[in-house]
């Protein structure tokens, strides 16, 4: 089970947007997540009529590592570890390390 999945509401811990509050897009790789409004970079693109672009300077979200990403744990705040448990019906369910508190239900 992965300890983050799409949809979750992550922080940035190091690198260039440290601290930054965001959104998982997508997991682009086993170890890569797309996360809304962090790591942008500016890119070249060449028009392409077939696509309908039209070219030049786009300012593009690009993959962090996931390691570079924690849990945004909203009882204290703060980024927060996560961790798998087997509840009593057994169920796999991702919980906070910090509070033991219980992520999906």
């Amino acid at each position: 089970m992965k300890k983050i999945k799409r949809g979750d509401d992550v922080v940035i811990i190091t690198g260039r947007d440290k601290g930054k509050r965001g959104t998982v897009l997508r997991l682009v790789s086993d170890s890569h997540v797309l996360v809304e409004g962090a790591n942008k970079v500016k890119k070249h693109e060449r028009p392409n009529p077939n696509k309908n672009t039209q070219g030049g300077i786009v300012d593009k979200e690009m993959p962090l590592h996931i390691s570079n990403v924690a849990l945004f744990n909203p009882a204290t705040k703060k980024a927060d570890r996560a961790g798998v448990k087997v509840l009593e019906d057994g169920r796999r369910v991702r919980f906070f390390k910090s509070n033991g508190e219980v992520i999906d239900v």
